[in-house]
């Protein structure tokens, strides 16, 4: 089952991209419908909120008056929290049923207003951003939902804010254009992303990104930090900690289009119970990638020293994102080595030239390979590299 939280600022067309999805064979779990259907005449949610806001909330025949109740809800944060701690509780347990409920293979779309406001986004995994400029937005809901615009504009203010929702958008729907545009932007990431990321996640299948060095993407760092949140959700309290390493974690250092992370946990054992929570949010274990590389100078064949150099990677099943997650034990010589070598490209722009040499002469080594050819072809210029520098990097840590 893939998980996606769809999320968007009032007005914005979420329920037109909701339509599509439908329509294309999600699931549909909407936030808005449950929240009505726990408050409803004779629930203990509907109870609650006359008990915290009185029974002028309530219309003539006994049900919920959404108007009376937005009034006093949203007239400061004191009150708003009160109706978030009663219904958000009923809310989720209700959503728990119906994911529950859902067919293994079904790709379920969680329509929710106030996901990044909640900071659910780290448990989906993909989270779909509807965009619409502010004023536009205003102009539907007076339009189409006959919503004042003194009381459009205190909605939309109450929310989270455009950047705040673009942080956490793996996937921005840009619906300020004509009619149709965002349902043909719909179809073409059901086709060439959901559909495909599904099926990855069910057989345990990771994307690998085409061996070409590009030059550095500057959303290379948000998109890390979206993945990290990711993963520590995932990891829960057996992560120790979870980096951003590798070149795309180095500003303006040109790398192949694969975002790494460092997972630090306390031993293997750790990584490997870890390995169907990982799989579950959408990062599958690449079997026989068990050991760095020792560098020239810690390198030791015993097994001892073997051990030391131990790791699990896993990686991306996403299409629309490669990435690897190394899993290394906290203080072991690879966990050590893997952020100090970023900081030590951050921190020395002759060695990231000196590092972008290696890494245009690999990837011309394996021009015309693939598989794990090209990789082989690749590594084989980088590693006695990578031992060379072993030192410097070192040495770089001591200094700092």
């Amino acid at each position: 089952m893939l998980r996606i939280g769809l999320t968007g600022g009032m007005g914005a067309g979420k329920s037109t991209v909701a339509r599509t999805l439908v329509d294309r064979g999600a699931v549909l779990i909407d936030s808005d419908v449950i929240a009505r259907e726990v408050v409803a005449p004779g629930t203990e949610g509907l109870a609650a909120l006359v008990d915290a806001f009185g029974a002028d909330i309530l219309a003539a025949d006994g049900s919920l008056d959404r108007p009376a109740l937005a009034v006093k809800a949203f007239a400061d944060d004191e009150s708003r929290a009160r109706l978030n701690g009663i219904t958000h509780p009923l809310v989720g347990k209700r959503t728990a049923e119906l994911l529950a409920a859902a067919a293994p293979d079904a790709i379920v779309v969680q329509d929710i207003p106030l996901l990044v406001e909640n900071g659910l986004a780290p448990f989906m995994n993909l989270v779909l951003v509807v965009d619409a400029a502010v004023r536009t937005r205003i102009r539907r809901l007076v339009e189409f939902r006959n919503v004042s615009e003194a009381d459009a504009r205190s909605r939309i203010a109450a929310q989270a804010t455009d950047e705040q929702r673009r942080a956490v958008a793996d996937v921005l729907l840009d619906n300020n254009g004509p009619a149709g545009q965002v349902e043909n932007a719909v179809h073409r990431l059901w086709d060439e992303r959901l559909v495909p990321f599904e099926a990855n996640v069910r057989s345990g299948t990771v994307v690998r990104p085409e061996l070409k060095v590009v030059e550095h993407d500057p959303e290379w760092a948000a998109q890390a930090q979206r993945l990290i949140a990711r993963l520590r959700a995932a990891c829960g309290a057996a992560a120790r900690g979870v980096d951003h390493i590798g070149s795309t974690a180095v500003p303006g250092l040109p790398a192949k289009d694969v975002i790494d992370i460092q997972v630090s946990v306390a031993d293997m054992a750790v990584a490997d119970g870890l390995r169907a929570t990982l799989a579950a949010a959408g990062f599958p274990l690449i079997p026989g990638h068990t050991h760095d590389t020792p560098r020239t100078a810690a390198r030791d064949s015993s097994a001892a020293g073997t051990r030391h150099w131990e790791k699990r990677v896993h990686g991306s099943a996403d299409p629309g994102r490669p990435a690897y997650v190394h899993l290394r034990a906290a203080g072991s010589p690879g966990q050590i080595f893997a952020p100090a070598f970023r900081d030590w490209l951050r921190a020395d722009r002759a060695a990231c030239d000196e590092y972008t040499e290696v890494k245009r002469e690999g990837e011309a080594k394996a021009a015309g390979l693939t598989g794990d050819a090209a990789t082989a072809a690749y590594l084989a210029v980088k590693e006695p590299w990578f031992d060379a520098v072993y030192p410097r990097v070192m040495a770089h840590i001591e200094a700092t």
